[in-house]
């Protein structure tokens, strides 16, 4: 067995694939209120683009309006608005652009505790053929419950 010449690649080099990272795609997201601050029963309404997707097929969408918990204790989750685009024709009529409309419930309100806090966000979820996936949240501000003063 040969041993390739002194710079000069191996046939294992020149047959290895050069290493491309995977892009992220870029997600565009515009509220009807620009200051993303609503009240409860108002009606939310989003605008969005996905961009840098590069060609990669797509083998499902998701776009949901929820709230969160985050802070001391369990952390909970709450799913108003989900909806969930897996046949090429309805993916096609959702992305790469979209809009749509949801009424939010009386509650909860979103809340900026010591302790606990509640957030609202808009989650668009990108599920690729490859098995990848890309998930883009955006916080909004749902209610005006006064933020918690520490004692």
């Amino acid at each position: 067995m040969s041993m390739p010449e002194q710079g000069h690649p191996s046939d294992e080099q020149r047959h290895k694939p050069a290493f491309r990272p995977v892009p992220f795609p870029r997600v565009e997201l515009r509220f009807g209120h620009p200051a993303r601050d609503y009240q409860p029963a108002e009606w939310v309404t989003v605008e969005y683009s996905i961009s840098g997707l590069d060609g990669e097929r797509l083998r499902a969408f998701e776009r949901s309006i929820l709230w969160y918990t985050e802070g001391k204790g369990e952390e909970d989750m709450g799913v108003h608005f989900f909806e969930r685009f897996a046949a090429p024709v309805a993916m096609a009529g959702a992305v790469p652009e979209g809009t749509f409309a949801v009424q939010l419930p009386a509650s909860p309100s979103s809340y900026e505790g010591v302790i606990v806090k509640i957030r609202w966000c808009v989650r668009l979820r990108v599920f690729f053929e490859s098995g990848r996936d890309h998930v883009s949240e955006h916080v909004f501000v749902v209610g005006r419950v006064p933020p918690s003063i520490p004692p």
